[in-house]
Order: C-alpha cells, then structure tokens, then sequence
C-alpha cells in the first residue's frame, strides 16, 4: 500500500483542517517546500499537495507554493483543490504536478470528467469527499444529494489514475477512518483507492491495508508525529526511496 504524506496549502502555507472547516486551522509551517523535503527525506517516495484556497474559491493562489515544492524534490506529486477546467489541468501539469485530483467538477459535471481523463489517461483521480455517504463540493462547503458509490460505478470503465475517498467527518480529528465506507467503495470498483482522513495510529495504517486500499493519506498525525513516515512506509509494505533518516522524537 502506497503511502502519502499530505501538504495542505492555505496563503502560502502548510496547514491542517478539522473536518475541512477554514475557521479551524493550525499551521504548520510557512515553507511548504521545505516540508516537501523533510517527508522526502523520511522515505516518502510521493506526496499529496491541496490547494485549499483554490478548492473554496477556485484559481490557483498558491501556484508559486506548488512550483517550489514540484523543484525542491523528486518525487511524484498529487494536486487536488480548485481543479475546474482543462486550463487547471494543464496548468498543473506544466508545474510539475504528475497527477491532478479532480472533485467539484466531477460531481456536478461527470460526462466532462469521463472525457477528460479520456484525454489524460491515468492521470486524472477521482476526488470523493464523503459526509454520510453524501458528496461535498467546492472545498467541502456545499452539499449534494449525490451518493459517493453512485458516482463510483459512473465512472467504472474510464481510465482514472485512481479514486481519493476523503472522510470529511474523520478528517483531521484523529479518530480512525471510516472502515466500513471504504470497504464497501474497494468492493465496488477495480480502480485503486487512497483512503483519506482519521488516520491517527500505525494500527490504523494496517487496518486500511488490510482493506485492500492501494494506498493512504496521512496528514495531522504526522504533523503532530503521533506516526511517523518511515514507521508508516514498514507498516503498509510500502518501499522508501532511500534509506530513510530516523524520524526526531521529542
């Protein structure tokens, strides 16, 4: 199971939310690139970038961030957040990103986004940030009726890089994510899954393993190092890029 490190950016720095709520904030740091490194460091062999300013209210404020973090490492990069067009992709692309999480504008507009990753095959991922089941748009702040599992099967023949299912009740709370919800998102497509959101623990990290998910993002716990990276990259048979530098503990 591949592991990701999250870098969430809000106005140029790395931040974390609680349940995708932007007055619940904490920063934890001014130098994204900088982290980029240090989880790189640590044997991260990718990452995973939102641009939170971009998903509420569309743009690309924190493109000189994403350029930073794209020459700083050597490592594949995953940008979600604000991606609501062609131009976006290709604007992503031409940063330096290697794959574009698409979440809005599939909800809303899934015929656009069959024929664009028609266009850029595995490139493209599917974003899907789930409330009891029910997708989130536009940065998680607007509601739909539209039922994750249903959007899943839409898109079951396209040639998607992958699916992010994001719990927004879990995110950032360290509670452990929604097992039962992504068990349930594995069994209904072939497309690989990244889990996303509550990870708090390494028995978390194996229990989404041992799901079947392709892969995890892990975001607060290891900003608050209640997991470290190299520990989590053992737990989930991940394979490090180098021999990773033993992780700091206070």
């Amino acid at each position: 199971m591949q592991i990701w490190p999250a870098i969430d950016l809000k106005d140029g720095k790395c931040v974390r939310l609680r349940q995708g709520d932007y007055a619940r904030q904490t920063v934890y740091g001014d130098d994204p690139a900088a982290m980029a490194r240090r989880w790189v460091g640590e044997g991260g062999r990718r990452l995973h970038l939102v641009d939170l300013d971009a998903a509420k209210h569309g743009g690309s404020p924190n493109r000189e961030a994403i350029r930073h973090v794209a020459q700083a490492v050597d490592a594949p990069l995953q940008l979600g957040g604000g991606i609501r067009d062609q131009v976006d992709i290709e604007r992503a692309f031409s940063d330096g990103v290697a794959r574009v999480v698409v979440g809005t504008r599939a909800v809303l507009e899934p015929d656009w986004f069959a024929e664009m990753a028609g266009k850029y095959p595995q490139r493209l991922v599917l974003g899907l940030d789930a409330k009891s089941g029910l997708l989130a748009t536009h940065g998680w702040q607007e509601e739909t009726n539209v039922q994750a599992m249903d959007l899943v099967r839409r898109f079951t023949d396209t040639p998607l890089a992958g699916i992010v299912y994001t719990d927004i009740e879990r995110d950032g709370m360290l509670k452990g994510p929604n097992l039962d919800a992504l068990r349930e998102l594995i069994a209904a497509t072939e497309i690989p899954v990244i889990a996303s959101g509550g990870i708090s623990t390494l028995p978390d990290v194996e229990r989404v393993r041992d799901t079947g998910a392709a892969g995890v993002i892990i975001g607060r716990a290891l900003y608050d190092e209640q997991i470290f990276l190299s520990e989590a990259i053992t737990v989930a048979g991940d394979e490090p890029a180098h021999a990773p530098a033993a992780p700091h503990r206070p």
